[in-house]
This record gives structure tokens, sequence and C-alpha cells, in this order.
């Protein structure tokens, strides 16, 4: 099984473990708020870590037909996989903080730059992933 794919699949399990650990902390948020809700970004934590678990399957599918090297698949998951990751973080560290339900609302360097680098990285990323998958089952050479 190629490197690439093996992070795929551990990033995956991972993030399923996390947001399953972050259902854990949702949970006693809840318990504890006189409204019984958790704080936001603990929610969008929860949820984002689910979402991502599948995305990080899906690239690991994916990379199994990929014709690129493995550094250049490490890289492109790798890639998607730290935005992800440090995503997830920002969102859940937002919630323990329960500073605001509106990350946005202020602009600084992770409302702006981030945001711009996340969206190059990410859809650079899969886009390389997914392009080494068309091309060996749509245009093989």
């Amino acid at each position: 099984m190629p490197l690439a794919v093996k992070l795929g699949l551990a990033a995956s399990g991972f993030y399923l473990l996390v947001g399953m650990l972050f259902g854990v902390v949702k949970y006693a948020k809840i318990m504890r708020s006189a409204e019984h809700r958790a704080p936001v970004y603990i929610d969008i934590a929860h949820r984002a870590a689910f979402m991502y678990s599948f995305a990080a399957l899906v690239m690991a599918k994916l990379l199994e037909h990929s014709p690129h090297t493995e550094r250049v698949q490490v890289g492109a998951l790798g890639l998607v996989l730290l935005f992800f990751t440090i995503t997830i973080a920002g969102y859940f560290a937002e919630g323990l903080r329960d500073r605001t339900d509106n990350m946005f609302r202020e602009r600084n360097f992770t409302t702006t730059w981030y945001m711009y680098l996340l969206i190059a990285g990410e859809i650079g990323g899969l886009a390389v992933i997914l392009w080494g998958f068309l091309r060996t089952q749509f245009f093989p050479a």
C-alpha cells in the first residue's frame, strides 16, 4: 500500500476519533450550559472533524490510483491534511474560549491571509490528487 494511502487512512481514523472525543466535550458543555447548548465553535469543530474524516478517506481511495510519485502524493495529501488539522484545532480553540459566534466579524490574519492560503492549499492539493486519479482512469497514456 502506498505511503500516501496509509497516511490518508490514518488521518481518516484520527479525524473520526477526534470527532468522537469532541462529541464528549460538546455533551459536557451542553450539560453545563443554562441553555443546554454547546458553544457554536465546539459544535463546528465536532462536525468538521467528522466531515474531514470522510474527506481523508475519499482522498486515500483516489490516491490508490495515482500515477504521481510518492513525494507528490504525500505532498498533496499532506497539504490538505495540514489545513484540515489547523482548521479543526482553530474551531475547537474558539469554542473553548466561547468568545464569539462568528470569527469572521473581525478582519485579521486568520480571516484574510490564512483563508487565502487554506483555499489555495486545500483546493490545490485535492486537484493534484483528483487529476492523478482522472489521468489513470480516464486518460491513460
